[in-house]
């Protein structure tokens, strides 16, 4: 073989390499509950990510290479959501990861994605530090992004509900005894310091409790015109049976959980006109709403989504992530930061459409004005009036 053949052969052999390393998939990791009383929400959230991707992938992926998701269970379980970002960072090697569903979780684990510098968008956990665990100054730059409410914009829409349109003074809140019900307490608290009113019960419970008769009777002995909560579905639903069990006949309002499944079903009648925030209500009243909702019953053959609300940010996450990878040309944790950071044009999700969702003081792509009140009503949820 002469040395220009020889030559021809190796340039063939380079530019198939380089072939094969360019048609590797983008690895994206997804946390979440996938068991448990948490899992409406995480199976929800996964199952959105999951439509993201499929319809990303049809349209040619991203830098022309398909994306891969990496799914992992944290059991709703702080020392499970440290081993499972460890594995998807140091074993996997995502390039990011969408999901955490609990506050607690998030905080224990998100710590990892930023010594890696690698991004991470919560899309369900709620705790309204979460986003500001690693700012100036101790952090020169942050790498925990979100796409759901923060407890600060809810707890003041469950206060404004409660004491100015419902014009309630005497409140009771109660709340589980996880990070997320005991931080969302704080945040009611504030909240309802900021009108001048003080709860005359605040009671704490625990998961799977099944009984909450003593902590209702507190709150009703000490005259609760409304009661608000700051849990999960199951809890909740103990709650609301609780209440009937008492005939105890007041407003129930609280953080979007009210909103799962597993709330709406074990508590049944008991759970209508429960009251609670969302971003996203399966309402097909947009064209993107309803092509997704329709593509979710299809796919997963279930009329009624377990979590919507999760569904739809799960969504939207995916979106965001794959839009700053393209921005960036690039899957490098930081130049994806960056772009997640300064976003060009308009991306097009199912909760919102987001035009400069984030800058790099401002990691929360949710602002009050996109978020609603909604209403338990014969087994759905459907904008309150």
């Amino acid at each position: 073989m002469n040395t220009i053949s020889k030559a021809c052969v190796a340039a063939a052999l380079i530019s198939w390499s380089l072939a094969g390393v360019a048609a590797e998939p983008i690895k994206i990791g997804v946390s979440g509950p996938f068991t448990g009383g948490s899992a409406p929400m995480g199976v929800s959230m996964r199952d959105g990510v999951k439509l993201a991707v499929a319809d990303i992938n049809a349209h040619g992926g991203v830098l022309g290479r398909q994306l891969q998701l990496v799914e992992r269970d944290d059991e709703a379980k702080n020392e499970r959501g440290v081993q499972v970002a460890q594995e998807l960072i140091n074993k996997e090697k995502v390039v990011g990861t969408v999901g955490f569903i609990n506050t607690g979780v998030a905080l224990a684990s998100q710590r990892f994605y930023q010594e890696a510098k690698i991004p991470v968008i919560n899309n369900v956990a709620t705790g309204s530090i979460i986003t500001k665990q690693f700012v100036a100054p101790a952090q020169k730059d942050n790498y925990v992004f979100r796409t759901s409410a923060n407890d600060t914009i809810q707890s003041a829409m469950i206060v404004d509900e409660a004491v100015v349109r419902q014009k309630h003074s005497k409140v009771a809140i109660l709340a589980d005894s996880t990070n997320y019900g005991q931080l969302g307490r704080e945040d009611l608290e504030r909240a309802l310091a900021a009108k001048g009113i003080k709860p005359v019960a605040v009671e704490k419970y625990n998961l799977k409790d099944v009984d909450m008769t003593a902590q209702l009777l507190k709150a009703k002995q000490g005259g609760a015109e409304v009661v608000l909560t700051y849990g999960i579905g199951p809890e909740l639903a103990q709650i609301a049976n609780g209440m009937e069990k008492l005939n105890w006949k007041v407003p129930l309002i609280g953080s979007w959980t009210l909103s799962m499944g597993n709330f709406i079903d074990n508590a049944g009648k008991n759970g209508d006109g429960a009251r609670m925030p969302q971003t996203f209500i399966q309402d097909g009243n947009t064209a993107k709403r309803k092509a997704f909702i329709e593509a979710y019953q299809k796919a997963y053959k279930i009329d009624r989504m377990p979590s919507p609300v999760s569904a739809a940010q799960g969504y939207d996450s995916l979106y965001l992530l794959a839009a700053a990878i393209k921005q960036a040309g690039s899957t490098d944790g930081v130049k994806v930061r960056e772009a997640l950071e300064n976003l060009n044009g308009t991306v097009d999700g199912v909760v919102t459409s987001y035009t400069k969702p984030y800058s790099h003081d401002d990691h929360e792509a949710i602002k009050p004005a996109m978020v609603v009140i909604g209403e338990v009503k014969n087994g759905r949820v459907v904008l309150a009036k």
